[in-house]
């Protein structure tokens, strides 16, 4: 089992930065695949980015590329999502996600691919 707790969300301005991070809990973290996803009020929780179980490998979806990057610290049990250029389109809870498979190589998009959840970090970006 793979515990999530994420953290750094909160109210910033157009144009600005915030850094997200993700504290995981379990023997297996440093084993799989890790995602960021997100929900505006509303709306269906769609997928931001994902990095492989080593860290060598990334994936953005088109909305973010160039503005955020993803990290992961395995020393740490830690992941990391960096957000610069915020836009009040990216307002959402943010949620950190761990796959299912400890024996996959890649970078899935799909929720259906991640079995841990977060509770998730509120991010605001004002106009």
């Amino acid at each position: 089992q793979v515990q999530l707790v994420e953290s750094g969300g909160g109210l910033v301005q157009a144009g600005g930065s915030l850094r997200l991070s993700c504290a995981a809990a379990g023997r297996t973290f440093s084993s799989r695949a890790m995602g960021w996803f997100r929900q505006a009020p509303g709306k269906e929780r769609e997928f931001v980015v994902a990095i492989n179980w080593s860290g060598g490998s990334t994936n953005y979806a088109d909305s973010v590329k160039g503005r955020f990057t993803i990290s992961r610290d395995n020393a740490k049990n830690m992941v990391y999502l960096r957000m610069n250029s915020l836009k009040p389109e990216d307002t959402a809870v943010y949620y950190c996600a761990a796959a299912r498979t400890t024996t996959g190589w890649g970078t899935p998009t799909s929720e259906y691919d991640y079995a841990y959840w977060g509770q998730g970090t509120q991010v605001t970006v004002s106009s």
